[in-house]
């Protein structure tokens, strides 16, 4: 792609995206379902989204053109901070310019220009991939046909910097962060994600699989251990500096940012959205997700049980896709020329929630 001018001003000479792709575009070019990932995600959401992408779920390739790029900043093969910078050389390292999400959802607009796609049938994201959607939606509202929002909300709280903020307080505190060591940046990363995992999570989901089983031991509890393995496992397959990179990314999300603030910004989506929250999630509360569907003018706020936390998004794959398949249906039948709003005529559907089905 040509240079790519950030919301900060910076240039990015040049910029490399990698996606993947399911399914076929139809002759009317009207099957497009664009999947924003969240933060340490790739393109491949049929591998971290199973039950939902795949042939048989709700999002099928059978019928569905599905696409998803991984998000500036990440380290699965688009534009980062492992990426030579053309003026030094080296990798930017440390260097890298700061990312909004903004600047990610014009990037993906981009893509799509890039691959021929005009309108986008569903836009949908959870997390940061939520925000990433957002912000498309208010860029591009004419394009976005359908929306569907999870966990995820109009402005990162002070609450979620915080976390990040001390995720990256771990990182520095490594003084190999950056430098061309073997293992550089490791113990950072493994501290920084063993405390974002408390924030994923919930007490239950704790207390359901991390409870010692001998509750007479005084050391070595599972929950240590499991704390220990979080970290080690995304230190496996994440790279620190792009973590890094990625988590103030993340801070800067705001939709209301020279918009005349989120109330007035929501209100441009002209989408039909639905907007999926958690009970348990302690970093994006439903109070977030109220607050995107209040002033969304045509959405709808589904509230799912879960003991999984904000991962929840990740893990509830069959009540996403119920959710989102009745969704799907309603939006046929009003294309058919039941002229109405999404908010009218839904009260009183019964919808399945983790728990409540049949064994």
């Amino acid at each position: 792609m040509h240079p790519f001018t950030l919301e900060s001003g910076a240039t990015l000479p040049e910029v490399t995206a990698a996606y993947n792709t399911y399914g076929a575009l139809n002759a009317a070019r009207d099957n497009v379902i664009f999947v924003c990932h969240a933060l340490t995600a790739n393109s491949d959401c049929a591998d971290w989204w199973p039950g939902l992408v795949g042939p048989g779920d709700t999002l099928d390739p059978e019928k569905y053109f599905i696409v998803c790029v991984n998000m500036l900043g990440s380290c699965y093969g688009t534009t980062s901070p492992l990426s030579l910078n053309p003026e030094t050389g080296r990798a930017y390292g440390l260097d890298f310019p700061l990312v909004t999400t903004r600047d990610n959802a014009r990037f993906f607009a981009l893509v799509a220009d890039h691959l021929g796609i005009g309108k986008i049938r569903l836009l949908m994201g959870g997390s940061m991939g939520g925000q990433c959607a957002g912000e498309w939606a208010c860029l591009q509202p004419e394009r976005i046909e359908l929306l569907c929002l999870l966990a995820t909300n109009a402005r990162h709280s002070a609450y979620g910097i915080a976390f990040n903020e001390t995720q990256r307080m771990a990182l520095r505190a490594d003084a190999t962060l950056g430098t061309d060591a073997p293992d550089a940046g490791k113990a950072g990363l493994e501290a920084a994600r063993a405390l974002a995992v408390l924030s994923y999570r919930h007490y239950r989901t704790y207390d359901a699989t991390q409870t010692q089983p001998d509750l007479n031991d005084v050391d070595d509890f599972r929950a240590s251990s499991y704390q220990r393995y979080q970290g080690f496992k995304l230190w496996k397959r994440f790279d620190p500096v792009c973590y890094y990179t990625l988590s103030r990314s993340m801070d800067t999300h705001n939709l209301g940012r020279h918009r005349g603030g989120e109330a007035v910004a929501l209100a441009t989506i002209q989408s039909p959205t639905l907007i999926i929250s958690i009970d348990t999630d302690i970093l994006f509360p439903t109070e977030e997700q109220s607050l995107l569907s209040r002033h969304i003018k045509n959405s709808r706020l589904e509230v799912m049980q879960s003991d999984y936390g904000h991962d929840g998004f990740l893990v509830e794959t069959k009540t996403i896709g119920l959710l989102l398949a009745d969704f799907l249906a309603d939006q046929l039948q009003i294309d058919a020329g039941t002229k109405r709003a999404f908010t009218e005529g839904l009260s009183g559907r019964n919808f399945a929630i983790p728990g409540s089905e049949e064994v």
